[in-house]
């Protein structure tokens, strides 16, 4: 082909030539001048802003011998050989359709042999957040040691996207969206160059719809010089950009300003007939807002406007709408852009923000500064010095009036809330989860230590084996006690207790993967934090308490064998399955049983009964 796009013809050579990115070509300038450029780089940022350009300049850079303060020749073998491509030491790959294993370690292994032409092998790899999880796991050990002279350059619009282990390794540079007057600038050069007539006030106008990728722009002034038979006007632009000329945002404005709805609703289809984009309208519209804001505020700084041309009308206008006119319509205008991003009927949102646009409040004012007109009041008469005395007696009346009113609303108000907070408090009272507690008794009849201790070792594990649901629901939870065949876990939150035990997936799912873990599957069984230590200390209460009517040996049948004379070795006998079932209760775990109190002198009396029946030979006491 004969011709090339404007894009690929006035592609950046030099560092100088990337528009709006001074820190970053500066930053590697001085890199390259001072021989300290690393061995990986992240070039992020969006479309059109320079990425691929400043990797394929940096490529020249680094291996041009002609280097002078910091930018390449272009004119020596090695840069022209990068420029057209041709250089087998530059490597250029695309990333979205070379994203697998293979292709990842196919570079890897290539990296290892040193450059063949130049003094350093560059790799560009064009979107890389495309990359695959494997993928970038094989390029992970070629970026944390490199090869000697290889040099590794990543860009991509999506840097969220790449694993920070990458990210890491690299020295990363994002790449911000050009502002119009740079892209203007850079436009107004090419068509120097190019000898092509233009109209000066076409330039914002591209500038503005390219929304800050130069790319973009030069695309846009490519359809403009082909629309217009190689002359770039404003008619041309607008016609191309379906971008709104001042002069129809002025009659806009205005019916906004005279809360005129039916002539604002009939440029509204005049715009739309003419086949104006309707985003486009919003975005000039908001603009256009912003451009009256800022002359209000300062309209000495005009540069700072993104396009508006400062003439009368415009000077009027700003000067007749008020500055909480404009934050209004900018509000309105941002949410109409919102909601044209998921509408097949953009024209329906138009209209209503064009009813509501021109049905503001009072929009207009006399101060040039942008302060809203208030409404001055109807200047009263000026009381007499005879009814001062009056006037003074009748606010001082209506003074205490206020505070009585006001401290009986602050009691008023404090009773409501109290009855309010007993109502909830008890409400939640009657909601609150009720545990097994005839289960917890049972696991803690055979509770111990070393059961407790291991399974509380192996719950991080247990946590990562669950799915992302169930993990989640245990994750604020902890083993309290464990035995063989059962396993208590405290939660610190009531409904996430709730939602684990009737949830029979996750029971199972905690039995097969401790009998993975430990050996040993235990029934899991919940219980609220709040719960756990009263419930525990119960438990503890009834051990210590045991009444002797409920062991095997009841007093009635302790007075037969008494009044029989039966030896005292028939006692013991008799006595041994009550000795055994206290002893075949575990207390290794007791020590971090809170609920524990010295004994009591209720204990003490079960103690002198229990020597007067058995005899103290028989008794022995043990302190906790």
């Amino acid at each position: 082909m004969s011709y090339q796009a404007l894009y690929r013809v006035w592609r950046p050579q030099k560092f100088q030539d990337i528009a709006g990115q001074k820190a970053i070509t500066q930053t590697l300038r001085n890199a390259l001048m001072q021989k300290k450029t690393s061995h990986a780089y992240l070039f992020t940022g969006p479309r059109g802003t320079g990425k691929t350009s400043g990797a394929k300049i940096f490529a020249k850079a680094i291996n041009c011998h002609f280097l002078k303060d910091g930018e390449p020749c272009n004119e020596c073998e090695t840069c022209i050989a990068i420029t057209k491509g041709q250089l087998n030491d530059v490597i250029e790959i695309d990333a979205a359709s070379n994203n697998g294993v293979e292709e990842i370690r196919d570079i890897r292994d290539k990296a290892k042999y040193a450059p063949t032409s130049a003094d350093y092998k560059i790799y560009i790899i064009d979107e890389v957040h495309m990359l695959s999880t494997g993928a970038f796991n094989a390029l992970l050990k070629t970026l944390e040691e490199p090869p000697k002279n290889v040099v590794f350059i990543l860009a991509t619009t999506e840097p969220h996207k790449i694993p920070l282990t990458i990210i890491s390794r690299t020295q990363r540079f994002d790449f911000k969206r050009i502002n119009a007057r740079d892209i203007s600038d850079r436009m107004r050069y090419i068509l120097t160059q190019e000898k092509i007539e233009f109209e000066e006030a076409a330039l914002p106008i591209i500038a503005r719809a390219a929304e800050g990728g130069m790319r973009d722009a030069l695309s846009i002034l490519d359809q403009s010089i082909s629309y217009g038979d190689e002359n770039v006007t404003v008619e041309d632009v607008m016609s191309v950009t379906g971008s709104l000329t001042q002069e129809i945002m002025m009659a806009y404005f205005e019916a906004i300003v005279n809360r005129d709805t039916k002539k604002g609703l009939f440029l509204l289809q005049e715009i739309l007939v003419d086949g104006k984009d309707a985003a486009r309208f919003v975005e000039d519209l908001i603009l256009f807002s912003r451009d009256l804001l800022v002359y209000q505020q300062a309209p000495q700084m005009s540069e700072l406007l993104e396009g508006a041309k400062v003439d009368e009308a415009f000077k009027t206008l700003s000067e007749t709408i008020s500055a909480d006119s404009l934050y209004q319509m900018i509000v309105i205008l941002n949410g109409t852009q919102t909601e044209l991003r998921f509408t097949n009927h953009p024209d329906v949102y138009l209209e209503v923000a064009t009813v509501r646009l021109t049905q503001l409040g009072t929009v207009t004012h006399s101060d040039s500064r942008g302060s809203s007109n208030e409404q001055v009041p109807k200047q009263e008469k000026v009381p007499t010095s005879s009814s001062n005395k009056k006037i003074i007696e009748l606010e001082s009346e209506l003074l205490q009036l206020k505070k009585q009113m006001q401290s009986l609303m602050v009691e008023g108000s404090s009773k409501t809330v109290s009855k309010k907070s007993k109502q909830v408090t008890r409400k939640s009272n009657n909601n609150q989860f009720k545990p097994n507690t005839t289960a917890i008794y049972g696991v803690l009849k055979e509770a111990t230590r070393e059961n407790l201790v291991q399974l509380k070792n192996v719950w991080p594990d247990l946590l990562n084996m669950l799915s992302v649901t169930q993990r989640a629901m245990l994750k604020a939870s902890t083993p309290v006690a464990a035995g063989p065949s059962g396993l208590i876990v405290s939660f610190d939150y009531d409904i996430l207790c709730q939602k684990a035990t009737n949830d029979s997936e996750l029971m199972e799912a905690v039995k097969q993967f401790l009998e993975k873990l430990v050996g040993y599957g235990p029934n899991m069984i919940c219980v609220p934090g709040e719960q756990w230590p009263i419930i525990r200390g119960q438990y503890v209460k009834q051990l210590k308490n045991h009444p002797l009517n409920e062991m095997p040996i009841k007093q009635k049948e302790v007075g037969q064998i008494s009044k029989a004379d039966e030896s005292v070795g028939q006692m013991e006998q008799a006595f041994k399955p009550v000795k055994k079932e206290l002893e075949s209760v575990d207390t290794s775990q007791w020590d971090s049983l809170e609920e524990f109190v010295p004994p009591t002198e209720e204990d003490d009396k079960i103690v002198t009964e229990a020597m007067m029946l058995f005899g103290e030979n028989m008794v022995e006491i043990k302190n906790d």
